[in-house]
């Protein structure tokens, strides 16, 4: 399989790198030879493997939610560290 600029170039702002003329000549020689490589795999028979979408199970390590009562506005103050009233004071972000 033969590259040519336009495509090498074409594989940079896909993967978005910026190649020099010396980068891009010298992956129009490796780039073939690596793609060969790749086509050997499609010599292995994988008719008894199932399709999976990770190599090793996946196990979700967040704790399920439950339903609870919510905290009173006094249990929620007690730990701000500036308050107004019954509200939660913060720095001023957007000004008027």
């Amino acid at each position: 399989m033969d590259l040519d600029n336009t495509e090498i170039e074409h594989l940079a702002s896909l993967v978005r790198i910026t190649l020099s003329a010396v980068d891009i000549d010298t992956l129009k020689d490796q780039l073939p030879k690596i793609l060969e490589q790749f086509e050997l795999l499609n010599e292995v028979d994988t008719s008894d493997i199932s399709p999976t979408g990770h190599a090793v199970n996946v196990e979700s390590v967040m704790r399920q939610d439950e339903l609870r009562t919510p905290l009173s506005t006094d249990e929620v103050l007690s730990n701000v560290p500036n308050v107004l009233g019954d509200h939660i004071r913060v720095k001023t972000v957007l000004e008027e």
